[in-house]
Protein backbone atom coordinates (compact mmCIF):
# COMPACT_ATOMS: atom_id res chain seq x y z
CA UNK A 1 0.00 0.00 0.00
CA UNK A 2 2.88 2.37 0.68
CA UNK A 3 4.29 1.63 -2.78
CA UNK A 4 0.90 2.31 -4.30
CA UNK A 5 0.67 5.60 -2.43
CA UNK A 6 4.04 6.66 -3.82
CA UNK A 7 2.88 5.95 -7.37
CA UNK A 8 -0.32 7.89 -6.83
CA UNK A 9 1.62 10.82 -5.37
CA UNK A 10 3.96 10.83 -8.37
CA UNK A 11 0.96 10.75 -10.70
CA UNK A 12 -0.68 13.69 -8.93
CA UNK A 13 2.53 15.73 -9.16
CA UNK A 14 2.74 14.97 -12.88
CA UNK A 15 -0.88 16.05 -13.46
CA UNK A 16 -0.34 19.20 -11.40
CA UNK A 17 2.61 20.19 -13.58
CA UNK A 18 0.38 19.83 -16.64
CA UNK A 19 -2.24 22.09 -15.05
CA UNK A 20 0.06 25.04 -14.36
CA UNK A 21 0.19 28.09 -16.60
CA UNK A 22 2.90 30.59 -15.67
CA UNK A 23 3.18 28.80 -12.34
CA UNK A 24 -0.51 29.21 -11.51
CA UNK A 25 -3.08 26.39 -11.41
CA UNK A 26 -5.35 26.71 -14.45
CA UNK A 27 -8.86 25.24 -14.33
CA UNK A 28 -9.14 24.88 -18.11
CA UNK A 29 -5.94 22.82 -18.22
CA UNK A 30 -7.24 20.73 -15.31
CA UNK A 31 -10.48 20.01 -17.17
CA UNK A 32 -8.44 18.61 -20.06
CA UNK A 33 -7.27 15.87 -17.66
CA UNK A 34 -10.73 14.69 -16.64
CA UNK A 35 -10.52 10.99 -17.46
CA UNK A 36 -7.16 10.47 -15.83
CA UNK A 37 -8.18 12.55 -12.79
CA UNK A 38 -11.38 10.52 -12.47
CA UNK A 39 -9.31 7.33 -12.43
CA UNK A 40 -6.95 8.81 -9.84
CA UNK A 41 -9.86 9.75 -7.57
CA UNK A 42 -11.23 6.20 -7.75
CA UNK A 43 -7.78 4.79 -7.05
CA UNK A 44 -7.23 6.99 -4.01
CA UNK A 45 -10.66 5.99 -2.67
CA UNK A 46 -9.81 2.31 -3.13
CA UNK A 47 -6.48 2.72 -1.38
CA UNK A 48 -8.12 4.41 1.61
CA UNK A 49 -10.65 1.57 1.80
CA UNK A 50 -7.81 -0.96 1.71
CA UNK A 51 -6.02 0.82 4.56
CA UNK A 52 -9.25 0.86 6.60
CA UNK A 53 -9.59 -2.88 6.02
CA UNK A 54 -5.97 -3.47 7.07
CA UNK A 55 -6.46 -1.47 10.27
CA UNK A 56 -9.61 -3.45 11.04
CA UNK A 57 -7.89 -6.78 10.48
CA UNK A 58 -5.11 -5.70 12.83
CA UNK A 59 -7.69 -5.59 15.65
CA UNK A 60 -8.98 -9.12 14.91
CA UNK A 61 -5.80 -11.12 14.50
CA UNK A 62 -7.41 -14.24 16.00
CA UNK A 63 -10.29 -14.21 13.48
CA UNK A 64 -9.20 -16.35 10.52
CA UNK A 65 -12.11 -15.31 8.34
CA UNK A 66 -11.38 -11.63 8.93
CA UNK A 67 -7.72 -12.13 8.00
CA UNK A 68 -8.67 -13.95 4.79
CA UNK A 69 -11.23 -11.32 3.80
CA UNK A 70 -8.80 -8.50 4.50
CA UNK A 71 -5.96 -10.00 2.45
CA UNK A 72 -8.33 -10.73 -0.42
CA UNK A 73 -9.79 -7.22 -0.40
CA UNK A 74 -6.44 -5.45 -0.12
CA UNK A 75 -4.85 -7.44 -2.94
CA UNK A 76 -7.82 -6.97 -5.24
CA UNK A 77 -7.95 -3.25 -4.49
CA UNK A 78 -4.24 -2.98 -5.30
CA UNK A 79 -4.74 -4.86 -8.55
CA UNK A 80 -7.62 -2.60 -9.51
CA UNK A 81 -5.48 0.47 -8.90
CA UNK A 82 -2.57 -1.08 -10.78
CA UNK A 83 -4.81 -1.74 -13.77
CA UNK A 84 -5.74 1.94 -13.96
CA UNK A 85 -2.14 3.06 -13.55
CA UNK A 86 -0.98 0.73 -16.32
CA UNK A 87 -3.77 1.88 -18.62
CA UNK A 88 -3.01 5.58 -18.00
CA UNK A 89 0.75 5.30 -17.47
CA UNK A 90 1.56 7.67 -20.34
CA UNK A 91 -0.83 10.34 -19.03
CA UNK A 92 0.47 9.88 -15.50
CA UNK A 93 4.18 10.02 -16.33
CA UNK A 94 4.75 6.51 -14.97
CA UNK A 95 7.29 4.17 -16.54
CA UNK A 96 7.03 0.39 -16.55
CA UNK A 97 10.06 0.31 -14.27
CA UNK A 98 8.22 2.46 -11.74
CA UNK A 99 5.19 0.14 -11.85
CA UNK A 100 7.12 -3.13 -11.68
CA UNK A 101 7.42 -3.30 -7.85
CA UNK A 102 3.63 -3.05 -7.56
CA UNK A 103 3.18 -5.71 -10.23
CA UNK A 104 5.42 -8.03 -8.23
CA UNK A 105 3.78 -7.20 -4.91
CA UNK A 106 0.27 -7.98 -6.14
CA UNK A 107 1.21 -11.21 -7.94
CA UNK A 108 0.13 -13.46 -5.05
CA UNK A 109 -0.40 -17.03 -6.30
CA UNK A 110 -1.93 -17.95 -2.95
CA UNK A 111 -5.02 -15.93 -3.81
CA UNK A 112 -6.31 -18.45 -6.32
CA UNK A 113 -9.93 -18.94 -7.33
CA UNK A 114 -10.03 -22.07 -5.20
CA UNK A 115 -8.85 -20.04 -2.20
CA UNK A 116 -11.50 -17.37 -2.75
CA UNK A 117 -14.21 -20.01 -3.14
CA UNK A 118 -13.07 -21.57 0.13
CA UNK A 119 -13.55 -18.22 1.87
CA UNK A 120 -17.09 -18.02 0.48
CA UNK A 121 -17.78 -21.60 1.56
CA UNK A 122 -16.64 -20.73 5.09
CA UNK A 123 -18.98 -17.72 5.16
CA UNK A 124 -21.89 -20.00 4.28
CA UNK A 125 -20.82 -22.83 6.57
CA UNK A 126 -20.42 -20.49 9.55
CA UNK A 127 -23.63 -18.60 8.76
CA UNK A 128 -21.80 -15.28 8.68
CA UNK A 129 -23.80 -12.36 7.28
CA UNK A 130 -21.83 -9.56 8.94
CA UNK A 131 -18.37 -9.22 10.44
CA UNK A 132 -17.99 -7.90 14.02
CA UNK A 133 -18.38 -4.13 14.15
CA UNK A 134 -15.90 -3.71 17.02
CA UNK A 135 -17.87 -0.70 18.26
CA UNK A 136 -18.96 -1.68 21.74
CA UNK A 137 -20.55 0.46 24.45
CA UNK A 138 -23.29 2.98 23.78
CA UNK A 139 -22.67 3.03 20.04
CA UNK A 140 -23.32 -0.69 19.71
CA UNK A 141 -26.44 -0.35 21.85
CA UNK A 142 -27.67 2.44 19.57
CA UNK A 143 -26.99 0.28 16.51
CA UNK A 144 -28.92 -2.66 17.93
CA UNK A 145 -31.86 -0.45 18.96
CA UNK A 146 -32.33 0.97 15.47
CA UNK A 147 -31.69 -2.40 13.85
CA UNK A 148 -34.60 -3.84 15.84
CA UNK A 149 -36.77 -0.88 14.88
CA UNK A 150 -35.92 -1.39 11.21
CA UNK A 151 -36.81 -5.08 11.39
CA UNK A 152 -39.99 -4.70 13.42
CA UNK A 153 -41.49 -1.51 11.95
CA UNK A 154 -39.81 -0.56 8.67
CA UNK A 155 -39.24 -3.86 6.85
CA UNK A 156 -42.89 -5.07 7.03
CA UNK A 157 -44.00 -1.84 5.29
CA UNK A 158 -41.09 -1.29 2.91
CA UNK A 159 -42.37 -3.26 -0.08
CA UNK A 160 -45.83 -1.68 -0.03
CA UNK A 161 -44.34 1.81 0.17
CA UNK A 162 -42.05 1.04 -2.77
CA UNK A 163 -44.60 -0.59 -5.05
CA UNK A 164 -47.34 1.97 -4.39
CA UNK A 165 -44.96 4.93 -4.22
CA UNK A 166 -46.88 6.00 -1.13
CA UNK A 167 -45.94 8.41 1.63
CA UNK A 168 -43.88 7.17 4.55
CA UNK A 169 -46.46 6.02 7.12
CA UNK A 170 -46.74 8.12 10.25
CA UNK A 171 -46.05 5.03 12.36
CA UNK A 172 -42.47 4.99 11.04
CA UNK A 173 -41.97 8.72 11.56
CA UNK A 174 -43.51 8.74 15.04
CA UNK A 175 -41.57 5.71 16.26
CA UNK A 176 -38.33 7.08 14.80
CA UNK A 177 -38.96 10.35 16.65
CA UNK A 178 -39.57 8.49 19.92
CA UNK A 179 -36.20 6.77 19.53
CA UNK A 180 -34.47 10.14 19.03
CA UNK A 181 -33.70 9.42 15.38
CA UNK A 182 -34.02 13.04 14.24
CA UNK A 183 -31.79 14.30 17.03
CA UNK A 184 -28.87 11.98 16.34
CA UNK A 185 -27.00 14.86 14.68
CA UNK A 186 -28.12 17.70 16.98
CA UNK A 187 -26.38 18.69 20.27
CA UNK A 188 -28.00 17.75 23.56
CA UNK A 189 -28.48 21.40 24.54
CA UNK A 190 -31.04 21.60 21.74
CA UNK A 191 -32.74 18.32 22.67
CA UNK A 192 -30.66 16.07 20.43
CA UNK A 193 -28.44 13.05 21.09
CA UNK A 194 -25.08 14.58 20.15
CA UNK A 195 -22.87 15.44 23.15
CA UNK A 196 -22.49 19.20 23.62
CA UNK A 197 -18.75 18.87 24.17
CA UNK A 198 -18.00 17.18 20.85
CA UNK A 199 -19.82 15.88 17.77
CA UNK A 200 -20.66 12.18 17.42
CA UNK A 201 -20.66 11.35 13.73
CA UNK A 202 -20.19 7.66 14.48
CA UNK A 203 -23.53 7.40 16.24
CA UNK A 204 -25.21 9.21 13.38
CA UNK A 205 -23.87 6.87 10.70
CA UNK A 206 -24.65 3.62 12.56
CA UNK A 207 -28.24 4.80 12.91
CA UNK A 208 -28.33 5.68 9.20
CA UNK A 209 -26.96 2.28 8.22
CA UNK A 210 -29.47 0.41 10.37
CA UNK A 211 -32.39 2.40 8.95
CA UNK A 212 -31.18 1.98 5.37
CA UNK A 213 -30.97 -1.76 5.83
CA UNK A 214 -34.71 -1.59 6.58
CA UNK A 215 -35.47 0.62 3.57
CA UNK A 216 -33.55 3.40 1.86
CA UNK A 217 -36.67 5.27 0.76
CA UNK A 218 -38.84 4.69 3.83
CA UNK A 219 -36.26 5.18 6.58
CA UNK A 220 -32.64 5.44 5.48
CA UNK A 221 -32.80 9.14 4.65
CA UNK A 222 -34.92 10.31 7.57
CA UNK A 223 -31.99 11.89 9.40
CA UNK A 224 -29.97 13.05 6.40
CA UNK A 225 -31.93 16.26 5.90
CA UNK A 226 -32.08 17.31 9.57
CA UNK A 227 -28.36 16.54 9.76
CA UNK A 228 -27.57 18.91 6.86
CA UNK A 229 -29.93 21.56 8.22
CA UNK A 230 -28.48 21.29 11.73
CA UNK A 231 -24.89 21.63 10.54
CA UNK A 232 -25.84 24.68 8.48
CA UNK A 233 -27.62 26.32 11.42
CA UNK A 234 -24.81 25.47 13.82
CA UNK A 235 -22.31 26.87 11.32
CA UNK A 236 -24.03 30.15 10.51
CA UNK A 237 -27.34 30.58 12.32
CA UNK A 238 -27.86 33.15 15.02
CA UNK A 239 -28.38 31.99 18.60
CA UNK A 240 -32.08 32.81 18.27
CA UNK A 241 -32.39 30.81 15.04
CA UNK A 242 -30.68 27.81 16.59
CA UNK A 243 -33.03 27.96 19.57
CA UNK A 244 -36.02 28.34 17.28
CA UNK A 245 -35.44 25.45 14.89
CA UNK A 246 -32.95 22.93 16.29
CA UNK A 247 -35.16 21.65 19.17
CA UNK A 248 -38.05 21.16 16.73
CA UNK A 249 -35.85 19.26 14.32
CA UNK A 250 -34.38 17.14 17.12
CA UNK A 251 -37.79 16.07 18.44
CA UNK A 252 -39.26 15.43 15.00
CA UNK A 253 -41.93 18.05 15.68
CA UNK A 254 -40.91 19.57 12.36
CA UNK A 255 -39.42 17.51 9.53
CA UNK A 256 -37.21 19.20 6.98
CA UNK A 257 -36.06 19.11 3.38
CA UNK A 258 -33.03 20.67 1.69
CA UNK A 259 -33.53 22.61 -1.54
CA UNK A 260 -30.26 23.29 -3.35
CA UNK A 261 -30.42 21.77 -6.85
CA UNK A 262 -31.94 23.62 -9.80
CA UNK A 263 -32.98 22.35 -13.23
CA UNK A 264 -30.01 23.98 -14.99
CA UNK A 265 -27.33 23.61 -12.30
CA UNK A 266 -27.27 20.02 -11.02
CA UNK A 267 -24.28 19.60 -8.72
CA UNK A 268 -22.89 23.05 -9.65
CA UNK A 269 -24.06 24.70 -6.44
CA UNK A 270 -22.28 27.99 -7.18
CA UNK A 271 -24.48 28.48 -10.27
CA UNK A 272 -27.75 28.62 -8.28
CA UNK A 273 -30.11 31.19 -9.81
CA UNK A 274 -33.26 31.18 -7.62
CA UNK A 275 -33.69 34.92 -7.02
CA UNK A 276 -34.16 36.41 -3.56
CA UNK A 277 -35.10 40.08 -3.80
CA UNK A 278 -35.09 42.28 -0.66
CA UNK A 279 -38.41 43.93 0.28
CA UNK A 280 -39.74 45.56 3.42
CA UNK A 281 -39.53 43.01 6.21
CA UNK A 282 -37.98 40.21 4.21
CA UNK A 283 -37.31 38.69 0.82
CA UNK A 284 -39.28 37.62 -2.26
CA UNK A 285 -38.28 34.33 -3.91
CA UNK A 286 -38.80 33.69 -7.62
CA UNK A 287 -37.57 30.70 -9.59
CA UNK A 288 -37.47 26.91 -9.61
CA UNK A 289 -35.79 24.14 -7.70
CA UNK A 290 -35.68 20.41 -8.37
CA UNK A 291 -34.87 17.15 -6.58
CA UNK A 292 -35.98 18.48 -3.22
CA UNK A 293 -36.55 15.22 -1.38
CA UNK A 294 -39.34 15.05 1.22
CA UNK A 295 -40.52 18.58 0.39
CA UNK A 296 -44.23 17.72 0.67
CA UNK A 297 -44.23 16.10 4.11
CA UNK A 298 -41.65 18.50 5.57
CA UNK A 299 -42.64 21.57 7.57
CA UNK A 300 -39.23 23.21 7.04
CA UNK A 301 -37.43 23.81 3.75
CA UNK A 302 -33.81 24.97 3.81
CA UNK A 303 -33.42 26.85 0.52
CA UNK A 304 -30.30 28.25 -1.16
CA UNK A 305 -31.00 31.39 -3.20
CA UNK A 306 -29.14 34.21 -4.94
CA UNK A 307 -29.43 37.40 -2.90
CA UNK A 308 -26.96 39.32 -5.06
CA UNK A 309 -28.01 39.46 -8.73
CA UNK A 310 -24.39 39.79 -9.93
CA UNK A 311 -23.72 36.25 -11.18
CA UNK A 312 -20.03 37.10 -11.50
CA UNK A 313 -19.90 36.74 -7.70
CA UNK A 314 -20.65 33.03 -8.07
CA UNK A 315 -21.07 31.35 -4.70
CA UNK A 316 -20.37 34.61 -2.86
CA UNK A 317 -23.78 35.92 -3.91
CA UNK A 318 -25.77 33.07 -2.31
CA UNK A 319 -27.67 33.01 0.96
CA UNK A 320 -29.55 30.33 2.88
CA UNK A 321 -33.18 30.63 3.97
CA UNK A 322 -35.39 28.60 6.30
CA UNK A 323 -38.97 28.37 5.04
CA UNK A 324 -41.80 27.10 7.25
CA UNK A 325 -44.91 25.56 5.72
CA UNK A 326 -47.58 22.96 6.53
CA UNK A 327 -47.02 19.25 5.87
CA UNK A 328 -48.74 17.95 2.75
CA UNK A 329 -49.58 14.35 1.88
CA UNK A 330 -49.45 12.92 -1.61
CA UNK A 331 -47.52 13.93 -4.70
CA UNK A 332 -48.50 17.58 -5.14
CA UNK A 333 -48.99 20.63 -2.94
CA UNK A 334 -49.53 24.38 -3.13
CA UNK A 335 -48.63 26.76 -0.31
CA UNK A 336 -49.40 30.46 0.04
CA UNK A 337 -47.54 32.11 2.94
CA UNK A 338 -48.99 34.95 5.02
CA UNK A 339 -46.75 37.47 3.30
CA UNK A 340 -47.99 36.53 -0.15
CA UNK A 341 -46.84 34.52 -3.15
CA UNK A 342 -47.05 30.85 -4.02
CA UNK A 343 -44.96 27.70 -3.71
CA UNK A 344 -46.04 24.74 -5.84
CA UNK A 345 -44.49 21.30 -5.43
CA UNK A 346 -44.83 18.32 -7.77
CA UNK A 347 -43.29 14.93 -7.04
CA UNK A 348 -40.93 13.44 -9.64
CA UNK A 349 -41.62 9.83 -10.65
CA UNK A 350 -38.48 7.82 -9.88
CA UNK A 351 -37.09 4.35 -10.58
CA UNK A 352 -36.46 3.68 -6.90
CA UNK A 353 -35.94 5.56 -3.63
CA UNK A 354 -39.69 5.85 -3.23
CA UNK A 355 -41.55 6.94 -0.12
CA UNK A 356 -39.86 10.27 0.55
CA UNK A 357 -40.70 11.64 -2.93
CA UNK A 358 -38.42 14.17 -4.62
CA UNK A 359 -40.10 17.36 -5.82
CA UNK A 360 -39.87 20.08 -8.41
CA UNK A 361 -40.53 23.38 -6.61
CA UNK A 362 -41.88 26.55 -8.22
CA UNK A 363 -41.55 29.83 -6.28
CA UNK A 364 -43.64 32.80 -7.45
CA UNK A 365 -43.28 36.06 -5.45
CA UNK A 366 -42.94 33.89 -2.36
CA UNK A 367 -42.38 35.99 0.78
CA UNK A 368 -39.82 34.96 3.39
CA UNK A 369 -39.40 37.02 6.60
CA UNK A 370 -36.02 38.67 7.17
CA UNK A 371 -35.51 36.59 10.31
CA UNK A 372 -35.50 33.42 8.21
CA UNK A 373 -32.26 34.32 6.45
CA UNK A 374 -29.69 32.04 8.13
CA UNK A 375 -27.32 34.30 10.02
CA UNK A 376 -29.65 37.24 9.27
CA UNK A 377 -27.71 40.24 7.93
CA UNK A 378 -24.32 38.67 8.73
CA UNK A 379 -25.33 35.57 6.79
CA UNK A 380 -26.07 37.35 3.52
CA UNK A 381 -23.74 36.00 0.84
CA UNK A 382 -22.54 33.14 3.04
CA UNK A 383 -25.15 30.53 2.17
CA UNK A 384 -22.73 28.47 0.09
CA UNK A 385 -20.39 28.02 3.05
CA UNK A 386 -23.23 27.08 5.40
CA UNK A 387 -24.44 24.55 2.83
CA UNK A 388 -20.96 23.04 2.48
CA UNK A 389 -20.78 22.66 6.26
CA UNK A 390 -23.71 20.29 6.00
CA UNK A 391 -22.54 18.42 2.91
CA UNK A 392 -19.58 16.62 4.49
CA UNK A 393 -21.95 15.02 6.95
CA UNK A 394 -24.38 14.34 4.12
CA UNK A 395 -21.68 12.51 2.17
CA UNK A 396 -20.63 10.21 4.98
CA UNK A 397 -24.31 9.60 5.69
CA UNK A 398 -24.79 8.58 2.07
CA UNK A 399 -21.93 6.12 2.46
CA UNK A 400 -23.74 4.70 5.50
CA UNK A 401 -26.95 4.47 3.49
CA UNK A 402 -25.06 2.55 0.82
CA UNK A 403 -23.70 0.15 3.43
CA UNK A 404 -27.19 -0.47 4.81
CA UNK A 405 -28.55 -1.28 1.36
CA UNK A 406 -25.56 -3.54 0.60
CA UNK A 407 -26.01 -5.36 3.88
CA UNK A 408 -29.68 -6.02 3.18
CA UNK A 409 -28.89 -7.29 -0.33
CA UNK A 410 -26.12 -9.56 0.97
CA UNK A 411 -28.39 -11.09 3.58
CA UNK A 412 -31.00 -11.84 0.91
CA UNK A 413 -28.41 -13.44 -1.35
CA UNK A 414 -26.87 -15.40 1.53
CA UNK A 415 -30.25 -16.91 2.37
CA UNK A 416 -31.40 -17.54 -1.20
CA UNK A 417 -28.33 -19.44 -2.44
CA UNK A 418 -28.76 -21.97 0.37
CA UNK A 419 -32.32 -22.78 -0.73
CA UNK A 420 -32.32 -22.51 -4.50
CA UNK A 421 -31.37 -25.64 -6.46
CA UNK A 422 -30.27 -25.80 -10.08
CA UNK A 423 -28.69 -28.65 -12.08
CA UNK A 424 -28.99 -30.90 -9.05
CA UNK A 425 -27.10 -28.65 -6.63
CA UNK A 426 -27.91 -25.77 -4.35
CA UNK A 427 -26.41 -22.48 -5.53
CA UNK A 428 -24.20 -22.39 -2.45
CA UNK A 429 -22.21 -25.34 -3.80
CA UNK A 430 -20.99 -23.48 -6.88
CA UNK A 431 -17.50 -21.87 -6.65
CA UNK A 432 -18.60 -18.80 -8.60
CA UNK A 433 -21.35 -18.08 -6.07
CA UNK A 434 -18.91 -18.67 -3.22
CA UNK A 435 -16.38 -16.23 -4.69
CA UNK A 436 -19.05 -13.60 -5.22
CA UNK A 437 -20.21 -13.88 -1.62
CA UNK A 438 -16.63 -13.57 -0.35
CA UNK A 439 -16.06 -10.39 -2.35
CA UNK A 440 -19.39 -8.96 -1.28
CA UNK A 441 -18.76 -9.46 2.43
CA UNK A 442 -15.19 -8.18 2.17
CA UNK A 443 -16.33 -5.01 0.39
CA UNK A 444 -19.19 -4.32 2.80
CA UNK A 445 -16.81 -4.75 5.73
CA UNK A 446 -14.22 -2.43 4.17
CA UNK A 447 -16.85 0.24 3.45
CA UNK A 448 -18.20 0.00 6.99
CA UNK A 449 -14.80 0.31 8.63
CA UNK A 450 -13.84 3.11 6.24
CA UNK A 451 -16.98 5.02 7.25
CA UNK A 452 -16.21 4.52 10.94
CA UNK A 453 -12.69 5.86 10.44
CA UNK A 454 -13.98 8.93 8.59
CA UNK A 455 -16.56 9.60 11.31
CA UNK A 456 -13.77 9.74 13.87
CA UNK A 457 -11.79 12.12 11.66
CA UNK A 458 -14.80 14.42 11.25
CA UNK A 459 -15.33 14.52 14.99
CA UNK A 460 -11.70 15.62 15.40
CA UNK A 461 -12.11 18.50 12.99
CA UNK A 462 -10.82 16.82 9.81
CA UNK A 463 -12.05 14.23 7.36
CA UNK A 464 -13.56 16.48 4.69
CA UNK A 465 -11.65 14.78 1.86
CA UNK A 466 -12.13 11.34 3.38
CA UNK A 467 -15.92 11.89 3.60
CA UNK A 468 -15.95 12.43 -0.16
CA UNK A 469 -13.74 9.39 -0.74
CA UNK A 470 -15.88 7.00 1.31
CA UNK A 471 -19.03 8.29 -0.39
CA UNK A 472 -17.45 7.71 -3.80
CA UNK A 473 -16.25 4.20 -2.99
CA UNK A 474 -19.26 2.91 -1.03
CA UNK A 475 -21.87 4.13 -3.50
CA UNK A 476 -20.11 2.50 -6.45
CA UNK A 477 -19.79 -0.70 -4.42
CA UNK A 478 -23.50 -0.68 -3.59
CA UNK A 479 -24.39 -0.79 -7.27
CA UNK A 480 -22.45 -3.94 -8.09
CA UNK A 481 -23.23 -5.72 -4.81
CA UNK A 482 -26.98 -5.23 -5.20
CA UNK A 483 -26.63 -6.21 -8.86
CA UNK A 484 -24.85 -9.46 -7.95
CA UNK A 485 -27.37 -10.20 -5.19
CA UNK A 486 -30.18 -9.70 -7.68
CA UNK A 487 -28.39 -11.86 -10.26
CA UNK A 488 -28.09 -14.72 -7.80
CA UNK A 489 -31.88 -14.72 -7.57
CA UNK A 490 -32.22 -15.18 -11.33
CA UNK A 491 -35.71 -14.39 -12.61
CA UNK A 492 -37.03 -14.01 -9.07
CA UNK A 493 -34.58 -11.18 -8.55
CA UNK A 494 -36.21 -9.27 -11.39
CA UNK A 495 -39.68 -9.71 -9.90
CA UNK A 496 -40.94 -6.86 -7.73
CA UNK A 497 -42.17 -9.35 -5.16
CA UNK A 498 -38.51 -9.94 -4.28
CA UNK A 499 -36.97 -7.31 -1.98
CA UNK A 500 -33.64 -7.65 -3.76
CA UNK A 501 -35.09 -5.89 -6.84
CA UNK A 502 -35.85 -2.88 -4.61
CA UNK A 503 -32.30 -2.83 -3.27
CA UNK A 504 -30.98 -2.79 -6.82
CA UNK A 505 -33.04 0.19 -7.99
CA UNK A 506 -32.55 2.04 -4.71
CA UNK A 507 -28.77 1.65 -4.90
CA UNK A 508 -28.68 3.41 -8.27
CA UNK A 509 -29.48 6.78 -6.74
CA UNK A 510 -26.61 6.67 -4.26
CA UNK A 511 -23.96 7.69 -6.81
CA UNK A 512 -26.12 10.59 -7.92
CA UNK A 513 -27.30 12.52 -4.88
CA UNK A 514 -25.20 14.37 -2.28
CA UNK A 515 -22.73 15.09 -5.09
CA UNK A 516 -22.87 13.03 -8.26
CA UNK A 517 -20.04 10.56 -8.74
CA UNK A 518 -18.29 12.44 -11.55
CA UNK A 519 -18.57 15.86 -9.92
CA UNK A 520 -17.39 14.45 -6.60
CA UNK A 521 -14.46 12.64 -8.20
CA UNK A 522 -13.34 15.57 -10.38
CA UNK A 523 -14.37 18.83 -8.75
CA UNK A 524 -13.95 17.84 -5.11
CA UNK A 525 -11.49 14.96 -4.79
CA UNK A 526 -9.17 15.18 -7.80
CA UNK A 527 -9.11 18.99 -7.81
CA UNK A 528 -8.00 19.10 -4.19
CA UNK A 529 -5.49 16.24 -4.57
CA UNK A 530 -3.90 17.76 -7.67
CA UNK A 531 -3.73 21.31 -6.33
CA UNK A 532 -2.13 20.13 -3.08
CA UNK A 533 0.26 17.62 -4.66
CA UNK A 534 3.82 18.17 -3.47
Amino acid sequence: MDATQQLLDASLRHIKARCLRDGVFNNDLFDEQQQVCYDLALSVAELYAARAMADYAATLTDNALCQSLALMFILEAQRSILSRLLTRSGDLGLSIAMLQPLVSATANPGQSSARLAAIGAAILEQGVTEMPSMLGGDIDMMLQTFARFAEAVVMPLAETIHRQDSDIPEVIIQKAAELGCFGSCIPQRFGGLQPDAAPDSLGMIVVTEALSRGSLGAAGSLITRPEIAARALLSGGTAAQQEQWLPRLASGAQLCAISITEPDTGSDVAAVALRATPVAGGWILNGNKTWCTFAGRSEILVVLARTNPDKALGHRGLSLFVIEKPAYAGHEFEHQPTGGGTLIGKAIATLGYRGMHSYDLFFTDYFVPAGNLVGEQAGEGRGFYFTMAGFSGGRIQTAARAIGVMQAAFEQAHAYVQQRKTFGKTLREYPLIQEKLARMLATITACRQFSYAVARLLDNGGGQMEASLVKLFACRAAEWITRDAMQMHGGMGYAEESAVSRYFVDARVLSIFEGSEEVLALKVIARSLVENAA
